[in-house]
């Protein structure tokens, strides 16, 4: 009998929405599961730590690593599927840029325990005790994975052969990887982003743009908006100018603006930056022919200061990937 290839998938730093997205491949997921042994995905099997580490170098075919690196034991795990995998990939956004958890580079670990087990409205922690890596018991001692000042996206702890975005990834970008794999078809060089497109979201956005002049932000409880016209000249931020596209810009398509979750296009260091560059060729700076460069810059920050969340809006999904990575500490 011959024995299939392996495929795995790992939970680190995440919701668990990228679990659900494999699910999401419907009734493909019995034809990944004809062409490949699941190994190992924690939400689904119970195989052991101990079961992967049993496995020559290199047994497992694909690993799907989701979920940014938080924890000692993120890191543990990024460096066993690492050796034990001929291709490891960065499954969504978390393990491609950091996604949500990568916003707690702006808080200190001392803050994030303070706010959560001391200052809780919720928590009854007179005694202000605090989670321990080693905690001394009758019965032995307990321990609990280090919880690191950072958070970082996979690449930054250990080689990854590819990238697909999203938050979740699509199901079809999911199955067009499986696919090429089982088909035998080349991959692209390593270190590509794949199952996902190489320009902007706005490219495949029907919405109608013209010249985009914005002299006010809203959020988007504050207006009705236009269902055909594009979000950002209503004053929406949208960041499908600054976003990867691939996704069929299914955001917009609904009336909501894109958030960013598929990362830079190709070509762009960082997201964040990429959006407050093209923001600042579209405020309105009509009526001020004339005026001094200070005059400029001020209304530009103004504009600016209309939005409540600078960092969550324009590094909602990718601060730990970014040039900024976060607070200095």
């Amino acid at each position: 009998m011959t024995l299939k290839p392996k495929i795995s998938m790992y939970w680190a730093s995440s919701c668990g929405g990228c679990e659900i997205a494999l699910v999401n491949l419907n009734e493909k997921i019995l034809d990944l599961d004809a062409a490949f042994d699941i190994v190992f995905c924690p939400c689904l099997l119970d195989t052991k730590k101990k079961d992967i580490e049993a496995l020559p170098d290199e047994d497992i075919t694909i690993t799907f690593f989701n979920g940014a690196i938080r924890t000692e034991e993120n890191k543990e795990m990024a460096h066993l599927m690492r050796r034990k995998s001929k291709l490891l990939i960065a499954f969504g956004s978390c393990a491609h840029e950091g996604c949500i958890p990568g916003l707690s580079n702006l808080s200190t670990a001392k803050e994030h325990f303070k706010a959560i087990y001391i200052d809780n409205q919720s928590v009854d922690n007179p005694a202000g005790i605090l989670p321990q890596p080693e905690t001394k018991m009758p019965e032995g001692t307990l321990h609990l994975p280090r919880f690191f000042e950072r958070v970082k996206p996979l690449s930054q702890e250990v080689a990854v052969d590819y990238f697909i975005p999203g938050c979740p990834p699509e199901p079809h970008q999911i199955w067009s990887v499986i696919d090429s794999v089982i088909q035998g078809r080349p991959l692209p060089p390593k270190g590509s982003v794949i199952g996902a497109g190489r320009s902007a979201v706005c490219d495949e956005c029907d919405r109608k743009k013209e010249d985009k002049k914005i002299r006010k932000f809203y959020r988007t409880f504050e207006i009705i908006t236009e269902p055909e016209k594009c979000l950002l000249e209503q004053g929406i931020i949208c960041m499908g100018i600054a976003t990867r596209n691939g996704c069929g810009a299914l955001c917009p398509k609904v009336n909501m603006p894109c958030t960013g979750c598929y990362g830079p296009p190709e070509g762009v260091l960082d997201q964040g930056a990429k959006m407050v560059a093209a923001l600042g060729s579209m405020i309105d700076i009509e009526g001020l022919k004339g005026a001094s460069e200070d005059e400029i810059l001020l209304r530009i920050s103004e504009t600016l200061e209309q939005l409540p969340d600078l960092a969550g809006t324009f590094y909602k999904y990718s601060l730990a990937d970014s040039i900024l990575r976060g607070r200095s500490v």
